[in-house]
């Protein structure tokens, strides 16, 4: 049985619950099961979002977690909630370029990406969340790069569709950088 609980976090407006609906979209192409439970803070833009989503190979029971065993993490409130709760050698991916500290943790496997440079330098810091999605996707296995393509390929569509072939961009340097 394979099985990988994350909790993604950051500011509303930085794209968390696209990444998680990417995510749990993408693992069910890959035949797996997936939940995605959305958390949003009282505020549109700039307020606290995050969300949860669960991958296994079996059924999943409850899509809640105390404890996951990844974290991405876009933003020092979201350091500070969520790092504590982390599994022992869990993963921790740590957006660079908004979270100016260290973890506390000395437990984990820390992977650091400055992903908003990396977005500004392909085009938009927009797509700073798929740099970080990118990152997961190399450091966890957790769903295939093509079954994240169809997932993207699913959720922009219309005028969003424009967007697709910049996402892709993010996800390939999120997983070069999660490589070195």
């Amino acid at each position: 049985m394979s099985e990988n609980i994350l909790i993604a976090a950051g500011f509303g407006g930085q794209g968390i619950m696209l990444l998680g609906q990417i995510l749990a979209t993408a693992a069910m192409y890959d035949n797996k099961h997936s939940t995605w439970l959305p958390s949003y803070g009282p505020e549109m833009r700039g307020g606290t979002a995050n969300c949860t989503v669960v991958i296994n190979d079996e059924p999943i029971g409850s899509p809640v977690t105390d404890t996951p065993g990844e974290l991405i993490i876009m933003n020092i409130p979201s350091l500070l909630k969520f790092e504590p709760s982390l599994k022992e050698n869990g993963l921790l991916i740590l957006n660079t370029s908004v979270v100016d500290r260290e973890p506390k943790r000395q437990d984990i496997d820390l992977v650091k990406i400055d992903a908003n440079k990396v977005a500004e330098e392909i085009g938009s810091t927009k797509i700073s969340n798929m740099v970080m999605l990118g990152a997961y996707i190399e450091k966890t296995g957790a769903v295939t790069v093509e079954s994240v393509e169809k997932a993207l390929r699913k959720k922009l569509t219309g005028k969003k569709a424009a967007l697709i072939e910049l996402n892709l961009k993010a996800i390939e340097s999120g997983i070069k950088l999660a490589r070195k």
